[in-house]
């Protein structure tokens, strides 16, 4: 067992019953905002914000390299799923600071990588002049119709509010018979986090997450074809609750909509206990991403 990351492969079959909720809460950030009418903020299905993501991402450009650890192995998932060889022009939606956008291109592919965060378009640019990075939303994506043979897109779609909206876009962009490989974290993500807080007594610090199935629907709703589908566990490990925190916090994942109270000495010291009590494994803390990997396809 290393110990920076597990991974583990748990393939299940997707159930579509649309009478059931389609969104549950994953232990990430924040819980959402809402309006006292108990609607949530329009531009934020999900309670989360595209300009507190932007924000905070921004902030972590600089670290993110050094502390996205579980990040790069989720990635290099989707690389691996991904021809070898590659050609025609390819869009890496939420491209951070650029590494995998330039694997990309080195494997053949013209690469266009947009990211939501400035910092991280600005990271990007400076380390790969030869590739060409723009700032944007991936519901609102800076590009033409029908542009892209490929997509490629590895742990950023979550923090978009809206999977229909996402998945109108990869159908514009994409030409027809372009495919994309999409990693997205869903809901039942952080399960540790989230149980350890409840025993500690301490607030929920929720992203309403959506599950599994909301994601193949908005997919199939725009056109779009669903090759195959791969749920996947991958489990973090850290040595103590704060470094567990700051992993997340490090990669601009701490905050997603309504600002969090933090969390004091006491509550900090609550946390390790439950934390320890209810997940540790030989002293090693484990944080578990859901993942799902979806190949998709334009008809």
């Amino acid at each position: 067992m290393s110990p920076q990351s597990l991974a583990k492969q748990a393939p299940q079959p997707l159930k579509q019953d649309l009478s059931e909720p389609l969104c549950q809460q994953g232990a990430v950030a924040v819980h959402a905002a809402s309006h006292s009418d108990g609607l949530l903020d329009p531009q934020s299905e999900s309670g989360i914000s595209e300009a507190v993501v932007a924000k905070q991402f921004s902030k972590a450009a600089n670290k993110y390299d050094h502390e996205a650890h579980i990040q790069r192995e989720i990635a290099q998932t989707g690389l691996n799923n991904l021809p070898i060889s590659l050609k025609g022009d390819l869009l890496d939606i939420g491209c951070a600071t650029g590494t995998h956008s330039d694997e990309l291109q080195q494997r053949g592919a013209t690469v266009t990588g947009v990211d939501i965060a400035l910092g991280m378009v600005d990271k990007a640019q400076a380390r790969f002049p030869d590739v060409n990075f723009k700032q944007g939303s991936a519901q609102s994506l800076p590009c033409q119709n029908s542009c892209f043979s490929t997509v490629f897109s590895s742990m950023a779609l979550q923090w978009c509010n809206s999977p229909q909206a996402v998945a109108s876009e990869l159908y514009r962009v994409l030409k027809p018979s372009g495919m994309a490989e999409i990693a997205i974290m869903v809901s039942g993500s952080f399960s540790e986090l989230h149980k350890a807080r409840s025993v500690a007594q301490l607030p929920a610090a929720v992203t309403r997450l959506p599950e599994a199935r909301l994601w193949l629907n908005s997919f199939l709703g725009a056109g779009l074809r669903v090759s195959r589908l791969i749920n996947k566990d991958y489990v973090d490990e850290h040595q103590d609750v704060l470094s567990l925190l700051r992993s997340i916090k490090n990669v601009g994942a701490g905050a997603t909509g309504a600002k969090q109270l933090s969390l004091s000495r006491s509550d900090i010291n609550k946390l390790s206990l439950a934390y320890k009590n209810i997940s540790a494994v030989d002293g090693v803390l484990p944080l578990t991403y859901k993942v799902c990997h979806f190949r998709i396809e334009k008809p």
